[in-house]
C-alpha cells in the first residue's frame, strides 16, 4: 500500500513539474509573438522651413522687433500630429545655405512624408567673392558656373546659378520622399505709382520657372503679398517695416504667414491641410 502511494506521489510530482514547464514555455511563446506583432509607433512628419531673414530674423525671438513669417508657422499647425522646424537663417542665400552645410543637416533627418518650404532670393544678388559675405549666386536658372576663391571660407569654390541651387533643394527633397514647396521672395516696401515693385524679371520669375520645370509646388509670395499691400495702401503697410524696406515686424510677418497658409490650404501639397488648425 505504501509503495503504491509512493509511486502515485512521484507521478503527481512529475505531472506538476511538466505542467509548470509547459506553462512557462507557452508564456514565453506568447511574449515572443506579442513582441513580434507590436506595431511600431509612426514617426510624425516634419514641416521644414528654409530661407533667409525674411523667414526667420536673427534668433527668431523678435530682436529689434523684427520677425520673419516662418517664426509664426507652428501656431497654425496641429503640432501633436506634425513637427514644425524653422531652419531659415538671416543673411543666407540659396548658395550659402548649402555651402555652410545647413542643408546637409536637414537632409540627414529628412524622411518620406516630410515637407520642405523654401524662400530664397533676397541675398542672392550680392557679389560672388567679396570679403564681407561672398554669398551671391549667378543670375538666372541656367547651368553656368564660375570658379572663384572664397575669402570667407578660404578655399576655391564653384559658384552656380540661383536656379541650380533651387533645383538641388527640390531634387534632394524629392529623393527623400518629401514634398518641396517653392516660394518667390516676399516683396520689399518699395512703391512706384501706387504699386509695389515686384521682382517679376528676376528671382520671382526664376523661382516660378524652376518650380514648374521640376514639378514642385509653388507659392508666388512676391505677387500675393504685393496685392495685399496694395489693397491696404502704402501708409498702412509702412509700420510693418520699422528698420528698413525689407524686414518686417510681428504684424507684417503674420500678414505674410497668413498668405502662405492660405495658399497651402488651396494647393494642399501632400495633403498638408489635414495638419493645419
Amino acid at each position: 500500500m505504501k509503495l503504491h502511494q509512493k509511486k502515485r506521489s512521484k507521478k503527481h510530482l512529475f505531472n506538476s513539474q511538466t505542467i509548470a514547464s509547459n506553462m512557462k514555455y507557452i508564456a514565453g511563446l506568447i511574449a515572443i509573438f506579442s513582441i513580434s506583432f507590436i506595431i511600431p509607433k509612426k514617426e510624425k512628419p516634419v514641416f521644414y522651413i528654409i530661407g533667409d531673414s525674411t523667414v526667420r530674423n536673427g534668433s527668431g525671438t523678435g530682436a529689434d522687433k523684427l520677425w520673419g513669417w516662418g517664426s509664426f508657422m507652428a501656431e497654425v499647425f496641429d503640432t501633436t500630429k506634425i513637427g514644425v522646424s524653422n531652419q531659415a537663417i538671416g543673411g543666407r542665400s540659396s548658395r550659402t545655405f548649402i555651402t555652410e552645410g545647413r542643408w546637409d543637416k536637414i537632409l540627414a533627418t529628412l524622411k518620406k512624408g516630410d515637407y520642405v518650404i523654401m524662400q530664397f532670393g533676397h541675398n542672392d544678388g550680392g557679389p560672388l567673392d567679396d570679403t564681407a559675405r561672398a554669398r551671391g549666386s549667378i543670375r538666372g536658372i541656367g547651368e553656368e558656373s564660375k570658379e572663384i576663391y572664397n575669402p570667407i571660407m578660404k578655399k576655391q569654390e564653384t559658384v552656380y546659378t540661383y536656379g541650380y541651387y533651387m533645383r538641388k533643394y527640390i531634387r534632394d527633397t524629392k529623393a527623400k520622399g518629401a514634398i518641396p514647396i517653392v516660394c518667390s521672395p516676399i516683396p520689399r516696401n518699395d512703391w512706384k505709382e501706387g504699386k509695389v515693385i515686384r521682382s517679376t524679371d528676376s528671382y520671382s520669375k526664376w523661382a516660378k520657372e524652376v518650380a514648374e520645370q521640376e514639378k514642385a509646388y509653388f507659392i508666388d509670395l512676391n505677387d500675393l503679398v504685393s496685392l495685399k499691400y496694395e489693397a491696404m495702401g502704402a501708409d498702412a503697410v509702412k509700420p510693418f517695416f520699422p528698420g528698413d524696406h525689407t524686414h518686417t515686424n510681428m504684424d507684417g510677418a503674420k500678414v505674410n504667414r497668413d498668405i502662405v497658409i492660405s495658399e497651402l490650404k488651396r494647393i494642399n501639397p501632400g495633403k498638408v491641410k489635414k495638419y493645419l488648425r
